[in-house]
């Protein structure tokens, strides 16, 4: 036996020896080495086709105005969000808008709501008593029902529901709140 592969036979040993040693050491301290946190993943933004929106129809009347939950039900099969204020307007019954859009009602700050799969969130829609805006100015109607955007999609759905609106735009007879829990 030569000398080199002496040392080579002595050199392998030396390192499978090392590695015997070393590897059940560096593992106990991976083990013991802290979690690291799971970063925080919000869900995706709810689409309209897996929404189902209706209207709670058993309004509180208040000084010249009825207020309604507007509902949100997710029926996507998957967590979703929704943040902000629905785009809301009158229907006629062939689908045409009638009068302005809901403005948004600020005074509520919009705040990010997750929806499980068959949780239901809510805006509060105000509906304006047409009866007691300027007749020349709102031209009455009955709309039959409201066209609504879920928050941040571009997409509607129609909600069936028979109500007072302006045919003419500029006469604000609805108003609405960012969706809340």
């Amino acid at each position: 036996m030569n000398i080199t592969t002496h040392i080579r036979g002595w050199l392998t040993a030396a390192v499978v020896g090392c590695c015997a040693i070393l590897l059940p050491g560096m593992a106990l301290a991976a083990s013991a080495a802290p979690a690291r946190p799971v970063p925080h993943v919000t869900a995706p933004g709810c689409e309209t086709p897996g929404i189902v929106i209706w209207l709670d129809t058993s309004g509180n009347g208040a000084a010249g105005s009825v207020f309604y939950n507007l509902e949100f039900t997710n029926l996507s099969g998957h967590t979703c969000t929704l943040n902000g204020f629905p785009f809301i307007n009158a229907v006629s019954l062939t689908g045409g808008l009638l009068g302005s859009r809901a403005e948004f009602d600020n005074s509520m700050t919009p705040h990010t709501v997750t929806l499980h799969q068959g949780q239901t969130v809510k805006a509060v829609l105000q509906i304006v008593d047409v009866g007691v805006l300027p007749a020349s100015k709102c031209k009455p109607v009955t709309a039959a029902g409201l066209r609504v955007f879920p928050p941040n999609q571009t997409r509607a759905k129609v909600v069936p529901f028979p109500f007072g609106a302006c045919s003419a735009s500029g006469e604000v007879f609805m108003r609405v709140q960012p969706v809340t829990k």
